[in-house]
Formats: C-alpha cells, sequence, structure tokens
C-alpha cells in the first residue's frame, strides 16, 4: 500500500496535469450554488427509483468517495447540509469528462445537473458541468491514513474534524451551550459587557498570571486571570445586572479539566445573594440542558448525571468530615497542620486551618461528588472577594457547583466593605511576598471603587467549557476546546 508522501506526490502530478490543460484549480474566487444537499434529498425524495427531475441544482462541496467505473464515475459531495451522491457521464460530459479522472477525494466541485433516483433508490445529481474549485494535495485522513494519536488529533483539529464527525458534532453543541446561556441571561434582563484582557494588575482569583510588556507605555501587563474586579466597578457605577463571555489565561499546569487559556461566563446582580445565585445556577443549567440535549438526564463517562431541582447543600467542612473522616470544625491551625500531616498531606508550616481544609477537601472530597451538589461556607483565607457569614466570619457566602468530580464555577456574595478587602488584599500581598505566585495583588483602584459603594450583590462565574464537557460526554477539556494548548513540534 502506498504510503502518504507517495499519494501526494500523485496528486502533485494531476496538479502539473491539470495545469498543463489550462485549468488551475485555485484561480476560482467563487462559485454560486442554490442548493446545498439536505435540500435536494429533502425536495426530491418522493421521486420513484429511475425517475429522473427536469429541475437543475448547483451545489459546491468537498469530495468523500470516489467510485471509478470507466465511463461513469460516482462520488459523494459534502456540504454544509450533509452528503449526496453526484454521477458523472462519459457519453453527457464529452471531452470534458477527462477532467473528472484528475479529482480526488479532498477535493472542492462545484458541480450542476439534474436530480435522479438511482435504481438503487438513492436521490443523486447527475452532472451536466463542473469545476474544481480546489485541490487538496495531501489525502484526507482514512482508516489507514487515520488519526490513530489522540494528540495529533488536538494538533491538527482540521484532520480531527474531517476525520471524525461526532467531534464537528461537539463544537456545534458548544455553540448551542453558549447560545442557551446567552439567551438565558439576556431574557432574565442581564446586560452582556466586554472588559479588557490586557490587565495591570493580575485580580479577580486565585492563580499564576502571564506576563507580557506594552513598548510604548513601558508598563508590565498581564492576561486576564478573571474579569471579576473590572466587572464589580461597573456594578460600582450603576449596571445592576450584567454578564461577560469570556477568555481567561491562567499560568497553571495542563489536565483533563485544565488549559491556560479557557472561556468563563461571569455574572453580577445587585440586592441578591449566593443563595440567589445558587438558584439562578439551578434554573440557567436546566434551562440549557432541556434545550440543548432535550431533557434535564444524561450520561457522562458511564454514570447518570441528572440536573434535576434542587441540588443539594452542604458545607466545605462538612464535606471534609464526612468523605475524609476529619472534623477541622474547631481545631487551631497546629492542630489542624498536625492532622494533614497523619494523613499524608504535606502543608507549609504556616498554614492555616482554612487553607488545610481547601487541602482534605482537594484531596478526599472532589472526586466523590458524582451528581450536581452545592459546597458552601469557604474559609476566608482562600475567598479573598466574597464576603463574610454573618453567624461566624471564619466562613464566607460562597459556593462552588461540583459534578462528576468536576468545579464548574464559583460563586458568593460579593465583599463591599473596603476595609476588610484591603486587609484582606494585604494578607494576600505578604503571601506574594513569601513567593506564593498565586495570591491575590492589591489593587488600589479597585478599593477605591468600592469606596464609592458597591451595593449588596451576587456574582457568579462557570466554566463554560467544563459545561460543555458534560453536555457532549467528553472526557477531556482538550476534546471541547478547538484548538488547546500543546507543546510546539520539535
Amino acid at each position: 500500500m502506498k504510503n502518504v508522501n507517495d499519494l501526494i506526490k500523485a496528486r502533485l502530478r494531476k496538479l502539473e496535469e491539470l495545469e498543463a490543460r489550462g485549468v488551475n484549480p485555485f484561480r476560482k474566487t467563487k462559485f454560486r450554488y442554490d442548493h446545498v444537499s439536505s435540500q435536494v434529498l429533502e425536495k426530491f425524495k418522493k421521486l420513484k427509483q429511475g425517475q429522473e427531475s427536469k429541475t437543475k441544482v448547483k451545489l459546491a462541496g468537498r469530495v468523500r468517495s470516489v467510485r471509478d467505473h470507466g465511463k461513469s464515475v460516482f462520488m459523494h459531495l459534502e456540504d454544509s447540509g450533509g452528503r449526496i451522491q453526484i454521477y458523472f457521464s462519459k457519453s453527457s460530459l464529452k471531452k470534458k469528462f477527462e477532467l473528472v479522472k484528475f479529482v480526488d477525494t479532498g477535493d472542492f466541485l462545484g458541480v450542476k445537473g439534474r436530480v435522479l433516483k438511482t435504481h438503487r433508490g438513492e436521490v443523486s445529481v447527475f452532472i451536466e458541468s463542473f469545476e474544481i474549485l480546489s485541490k487538496a494535495l495531501r489525502p484526507l485522513p482514512t482508516d489507514y491514513f487515520g488519526l490513530k494519536n489522540v494528540e495529533t488529533r488536538y494538533r491538527e483539529r482540521y484532520a480531527d474534524l474531517l476525520a471524525n464527525p461526532k467531534v464537528k458534532e461537539t463544537f456545534v453543541k458548544r455553540s448551542q451551550i453558549i447560545d442557551a446561556m446567552r439567551d438565558y441571561l439576556t431574557n432574565k434582563g442581564f446586560l452582556e459587557v466586554e472588559t479588557p484582557i490586557l490587565h495591570t494588575i493580575p485580580s479577580g482569583a486565585l492563580a499564576k498570571p502571564f506576563k507580557t510588556y506594552h513598548n510604548t507605555l513601558g508598563i508590565p501587563l498581564f492576561l486576564r486571570i478573571a474579569p471579576e474586579l473590572h466587572l464589580k466597578r461597573l456594578v460600582v457605577g450603576g449596571f445592576d445586572k450584567i454578564f461577560e463571555i469570556n477568555r481567561n489565561f491562567r499560568n497553571e499546569g495542563i489536565d483533563t479539566k485544565h488549559n491556560p487559556e479557557f472561556t468563563m461566563m461571569e455574572l453580577y446582580q445587585s440586592f441578591i445573594d449566593y443563595n440567589d445565585v445558587m438558584r439562578l445556577v439551578e434554573d440557567m443549567f436546566c434551562y440549557i440542558a432541556k434545550r440543548v440535549i432535550g431533557g434535564l438526564e444524561f450520561e457522562y463517562q458511564g454514570k447518570k448525571i441528572s440536573f434535576k431541582k434542587p441540588w443539594p447543600r452542604i458545607k466545605m467542612v462538612d464535606a471534609v468530615k464526612k468523605y475524609a473522616k476529619v472534623d477541622l470544625e474547631n481545631a487551631s491551625d497546629v492542630e489542624a497542620r498536625k492532622i494533614a500531616r497523619s494523613k499524608g498531606i504535606k502543608v507549609d508550616k504556616n498554614a492555616s486551618r482554612g487553607e488545610i481544609i481547601a487541602r482534605f477537601f482537594d484531596e478526599f472530597v472532589e472526586k466523590k461528588l458524582v451528581q450536581p451538589i452545592f459546597i458552601t461556607h469557604h474559609p476566608v483565607e482562600i475567598s479573598p472577594l466574597a464576603k463574610r457569614c454573618s453567624d461566624n466570619p471564619f466562613y464566607t457566602e460562597r459556593f462552588e457547583p461540583f459534578i462528576f468530580g468536576m468545579e464548574l464555577g464559583n460563586g458568593f456574595s460579593e465583599l463591599n466593605d473596603p476595609i476588610d478587602q484591603r486587609e484582606r488584599f494585604k494578607d494576600h500581598e505578604k503571601k506574594k511576598i513569601a513567593g506564593d505566585e498565586e495570591a491575590h495583588a492589591m489593587d488600589e483602584d479597585y478599593v477605591k471603587a468600592l469606596e464609592y459603594g458597591l451595593p449588596p450583590t451576587g456574582g457568579l462565574g462557570i466554566g463554560v467549557d467544563r459545561l460543555v464537557m458534560l453536555l457532549t460526554n467528553s472526557p477531556s477539556i482538550r476534546d471541547v476546546i478547538m484548538f488547546p494548548t500543546l507543546r510546539p513540534l520539535e
């Protein structure tokens, strides 16, 4: 069997022969078609076997198969509507039939002809004229020349889409999910806004940023790790229901749940708290699921998942007690560190009880949360932008929705006390000086905005990529990002 290089050489020879005959398959700039394949198949499905319509149609698309029978050639043409069989006959095309032998799978054709139904019952187009609109110099992936390596599929997404129809379906569904999310929010009265991607101060989340430099201003800039503080500035300025579907960038590890560049939806609404935001999450997820997959129950990686409301809620410290069998509710920092080490968890010598609760949650709890659930009341040390609980200021009015061991988002009653906010920024500034690259930076301008007054506000961020993973049964975030971040080939 020929290898890929041999096939490329053969196609290059065909290109040379076409050019020698005065045909340049790359010169054509456009082709006006009047139907797509699905329209032809539907419109002429009632033709009887062997019957031919007088109607002529014009189609344009990619050749996906070629069957040469000497004086007749059958191909399948693929376009945005699907695939349809096209039939070339030497008796009909005369001299131009000689050009058919130069057509390969992958080439783009513009065709015109009458519609007929073959004796086998397949609606087809009997070609009266055609043009080669573009020639594929590389053979399309097949069972033999396929994409067997997963990383190659991600790296060559264009080939992956050609070889695997389900991949294209995934990205169509991704678009539908984002459309449904946007429609849900706009129907609820939210205004879509845009905030900067380049930040002078990395803020809005605990994450290591990507750093760049602006030559004209002579200042360092950071790619956005979250839009949160800019969005809340807008709430201070009088926008009471806003959202943004945005790209964020975090200089962190890559695995099945993380990509350095990812999509988030963040929203903020005045005069509501985290309980209202949790109800909004339930309602929005149900709306999206009904619209995109037709119901609230679906299968993800062999497990049946249900979005049916209400979702249970459990405090983070109680989840640690339930799943890790460790009670840290009343432990001191010293006792918490001792308990962590006894369980094999390495912690910093100055780690606080709140930080250790979060570590226990990450190690022992996350993977056990299969059905939708809200984890609430995060320690204040790991929640620098959330409002403290009035009955216990050690915890915050914060929640995270978890499904199949994945955190799908983050929400809370927003901290609107500028004095408390400045002190928390100072605490994180000390951590940053001590070497914590993910600690939150001091943002004096944001504190200044809070001093003008931020109303009681509920906020939410949803990981769009992870939601798409769930609703398309995709095991990796790289399956739902068109071009995931990969190490360059040597």
